[in-house]
């Protein structure tokens, strides 16, 4: 038999089902080995990986150019958190989520709400966070979290997975948001929920199938809610509304998206600089020194649309594009702190705008040759934002941390740009294309990765006058190498070497080599470690190390360039679902090992980077209570070692320990599957200093008491 006559028997074949054909020995007469079409379509854009008992971590993850996959099966590091984990917790924004992976943490962004992510020790951006796929769509300040059906933490190193995030943060890892759709199972559920503190609100989620074979989908969820937090005088108010929609045909499958999202925060707390030699004590847990005129409005509308076709059995394209407005505008206060008598303040408003675009498009597929499978995949993918701002400033006024004075909204010292209409500040266009073929060995015992990603990265930044103020236009090609084994059928052995991208810097006027733009930074990233999966429960344990570039003017040479870097060496270990019947875990521990090498003048090397913790550990646990049907009791503690607030590792905050507890009780009220939930985060109202990502302190909430109520009608 002929190769093209074995292709295309396999063509002819209805059965999609991951089997093979025999495959053919070369012939007498040299001709090569048949290839055969083997493997599963893609899976539906519904279809979400199986999850461990209790449904809170799934057993897989959407791996971006490489498709959905089992997580044994990928030589990565990637905990998905589901749908069922946001409810049982009532995690209300995305750090509420991924509070529970020990190798994340999460702080306030410079200067006003939004939310950082530290992964693997790296900050994350939340407008590096992508949905389905996607960059530069996604609220970069705060994320909702009722219309997630999973958010997919991956780890380490990952611009060849998703291509260079529009911040190019996201050197220690990404998340990626996977919206929620339509299952076979009607539903129609109302949950109310509230805090102590005072803040109410509502959650409608429905869902439906329609037509003969229940090809038509919708999903609708809307949620409402605001009052006042634990902390003194903040008050948040919150709406959003989602609507996905799919079509499962034989072959097609389309479907699209819509999100609003609109949130106000009045007098919130925010960040505290340090400009002194000293670390402020920490305030009272609750206490409030922000001021009253401090305020901030975010609103944001998304759409997305997406269709995947089988074109032959095994073989899948897909194509998908969404777009996003972002509208935020806040009067900002954050203090300095020099010493317990000499704090300052000063006024900040900044109306901002954004535009996003983004489009992928690929295809996916799987074949024989002889006795190797392989899984080819192929995308291109673009994202374009245009942002929009100005400001204005006031003169700094004296403030207190803890006898905060109120003052009047300060008059305008500085400002630039148009207030009322803000101008373009800058436009950045990222396109990549990439390719990868996964190599199947002894049965798909032993999985080969091999790829390479080439991407484009284009910024225009421009003055408050609009005159262009710097051009950025650079391409690399990042490689990405990976290895699986798997000895027995639960467990796999694993080992990569990926990079991240980010954009490089310029040489400043007073340089030899001055205006001079660098070539994108390359963090390198090696990993190896081992995955065991149970079906009922999981555990995972990794060893990598990172190497992120860093610029500055050689004091020898006078010329600027990527002279130093920044090594993580780390150790992760994780385990996830129910080991002991009616008892469930989501726990583990990292060590990073993160030091400065040759920087400027070698006064920092070997000094710890700002905001890495040395140590983190997370213990999450639920019990079923054998003798109380339908009730779950829940633990959970996090721990996380001294930060250094300073490149000379001269001040630091304290290590800090918080305790979360919750229950659960579940049971039929009239026939209506009902849920009451109660969670109190920080139940001994420690007062701690949570981070110093950035080289400023982020404060940890004070004690939360929240409850649910969910029926299903």
């Amino acid at each position: 038999m002929s190769a093209g006559q074995a292709a295309a028997q396999a063509v002819a074949a209805t059965s999609s089902a991951a089997t093979a054909a025999a495959p053919a020995s070369a012939s007498p007469d040299g001709a090569l080995p048949a290839i055969t079409v083997k493997g599963k379509a893609e899976a539906l854009p519904g279809d979400y990986a199986p999850t461990y008992a209790g449904g809170q971590v799934a057993r897989g993850a959407d791996y971006g150019v490489l498709g959905k996959q089992d997580n044994l099966d990928m030589p990565f590091s990637v905990t998905s958190y589901t749908s069922q984990l946001i409810e049982d917790q009532q995690a209300r924004t995305l750090a509420d989520v991924v509070a529970n992976d020990p190798a994340v943490r999460s702080a306030f962004g410079f200067g006003n709400f939004s939310q950082e992510f530290i992964v693997r020790g790296f900050p994350l951006d939340g407008d590096d966070i992508a949905l389905n796929g996607l960059y530069g769509i996604v609220p970069r300040q705060l994320v909702m979290t009722e219309a997630l059906e999973r958010v997919d933490v991956f780890k380490g190193a990952n611009s060849f997975v998703e291509g260079v995030p529009p911040s190019s943060s996201g050197v220690g890892g990404g998340i990626d948001l996977q919206l929620k759709r339509a299952d076979d199972k009607p539903l129609t559920r109302v949950t109310f929920s509230g805090t102590a503190s005072g803040e109410v609100g509502t959650h409608v989620d429905v869902g439906r199938r329609f037509g003969s074979r229940d090809q038509f989908g919708i999903r609708v969820n809307s949620a409402v809610g605001g009052g006042e937090t634990s902390i003194d005088g903040e008050h948040r108010r919150d709406a959003m509304t989602s609507v996905s929609l799919d079509y499962r045909g034989d072959k097609l499958r389309l479907y699209g998206d819509f999100i609003y999202q609109r949130e106000r925060i009045t007098d919130g707390r925010s960040v505290v600089y340090v400009g002194g030699n000293s670390i402020p004590a920490v305030p009272s847990p609750s206490y409030n020194y922000s001021q009253a005129w401090n305020y901030s409005t975010l609103e944001d509308t998304i759409g997305m649309v997406r269709a995947e076709y089988d074109f032959l059995p095994g073989w899948t394209a897909y194509a998908s594009a969404g777009v996003h407005h972002d509208n935020e505008g806040g009067q900002y206060e954050s203090p300095t702190f020099v010493s317990p008598t000499s704090t300052t303040g000063y006024r900040l408003g900044v109306p901002y705008k954004a535009d996003g675009v983004a489009g992928e498009a690929g295809v996916r597929g799987r074949f024989a040759t002889g006795q190797v499978t392989h899984r080819i995949s192929a995308g291109v993918s673009i994202s374009h934002l245009n942002t929009y701002s100005a400001y204005s400033m006031s003169s700094t006024f004296p403030t207190s941390l803890y006898d905060t004075p109120q003052v009047p909204l300060p008059a305008t010292a500085f400002a630039g740009g148009n207030l009322s209409n803000p101008g373009l500040t800058s436009t950045t266009l990222m396109r990549s294309a990439a390719i990868a073929d996964t190599l199947g060995l002894l049965n798909d015992r032993v999985l080969l990765t091999a790829g390479a990603r080439y991407q484009k990265l284009h910024v225009d930044d421009f003055g408050y006058t609009g005159a262009v103020s710097s051009i950025y236009d650079q391409s690399a090609t990042t490689p990405v190498f990976g290895l699986v084994v798997k000895p027995w059928q639960h467990v796999s052995f694993y080992v990569n070497r990926t990079e991240a991208l980010s954009q490089g810097g310029q040489a400043p006027n007073t340089a030899r080599n001055a205006n001079q733009v660098l070539s994108p930074y390359r963090s390198r990233q090696v990993e190896a470690g081992v995955k065991y999966d149970a079906n009922r429960y999981g555990a995972s344990f990794a060893m990598y190390q990172i190497d992120q570039p860093s610029a500055y003017v050689d004091p020898t040479t006078n010329i600027y360039g990527t002279n130093g870097d920044q090594r993580h060496r780390g150790i992760e270990a994780s385990v996830y679902g129910e080991p002991i019947k009616g008892v469930r875990l989501i726990a583990g521990g990292t060590v990073i090992d993160a030091r400065l090498r040759g920087t400027q003048g070698g006064l920092d090397d070997g000094n710890e980077p700002i905001g890495v913790p040395r140590y983190l550990f997370t213990l999450n646990g639920e019990w079923d209570i054998p003798e109380l049907k339908g009730v779950t009791l829940m633990g959970r503690a996090t721990y996380t070692s001294k930060q250094y607030l300073d490149a000379a590792n001269q001040l630091s905050i304290a290590p800090w320990t918080r305790f979360d507890v919750g229950a659960r009780y579940r049971r039929k009220v009239f026939g209506h599957e009902t849920e009451l939930r109660a969670m109190v985060l920080n139940v001994a109202n420690h007062a701690y200093w949570s981070s110093a990502l950035g080289g400023y302190l982020t404060q940890g909430a004070p004690r939360t008491v929240m409850l649910s109520l969910s029926t299903d009608f």
